[in-house]
């Protein structure tokens, strides 16, 4: 697992976006980056800090994933058939800490990665606590009885931030939902406009 070194919201202030579009985000008061730098009038971007950036956003959407890591998703999606795109962020939606997330069973993806690191989630009736473990179609994620009634579950669970996205069901009296089906892109409720398309366009150059 990857040290996280930066806060989520100093990840925000850098791209200059309320990357999960939290109420928090000091992006809603300022849109600049910090420091007294932060407001310095920007020139056009270059093709490359533009791919970059669209990097930066999909890999820190995802509790700031190590770069080696991404690089791996990226290879994997351009080896399966289709459009490696999609692909992407196929699997990127198929990791346990996002699918935990998406399930509401965590309010970040930070503290999902958390949650599965500390033993707390059954993937069909057993114990993984590997956050870049990726499930199947079909899968069934529940939390572990014990730690159903932890406050950041209830809270999570409650939470009027997002919404449950259709390739997903879940219940949330007992705490477990199931993973239908991998996702295109225009079905992840992303908050911000992600380009996976500007990923590939970096990492194939």
């Amino acid at each position: 697992m990857s040290k996280r070194l930066e806060s989520k919201y100093k990840i925000n202030r850098r791209l200059g976006v309320n990357l999960w579009g939290r109420a928090k985000s000091p992006v809603n008061k300022r849109e600049y980056g910090p420091g007294q730098h932060g407001q310095r009038r920007k020139g056009k971007p270059s093709d490359f800090s533009v791919q970059l950036m669209a990097k930066q956003k999909l890999k820190g959407y995802y509790g700031n994933i190590s770069e080696k890591q991404f690089r791996k998703y990226y290879e994997e999606a351009v080896r399966r058939k289709g459009d490696t795109s999609e692909n992407l962020i196929g699997l990127l939606e198929r990791r346990l800490d996002a699918v935990v997330y998406r399930l509401k069973f965590a309010v970040t993806p930070f503290a999902a990665r958390q949650f599965v690191n500390h033993g707390h989630v059954l993937v069909n009736g057993k114990k993984v606590n590997i956050p870049s473990y990726l499930v199947r179609e079909g899968d069934v994620i529940e939390v572990r009885e014990k730690s159903k009634q932890l406050a950041a579950v209830l809270d999570a669970s409650q939470s009027g931030e997002r919404d449950v996205p259709e390739y997903m069901e879940v219940d949330h009296r007992q705490m477990k939902g199931s993973f239908l089906r991998a996702p295109k892109l225009s079905d992840v409720p992303y908050p911000v406009q992600m380009e996976p398309n500007l990923v590939v366009e970096f990492y194939s150059r």
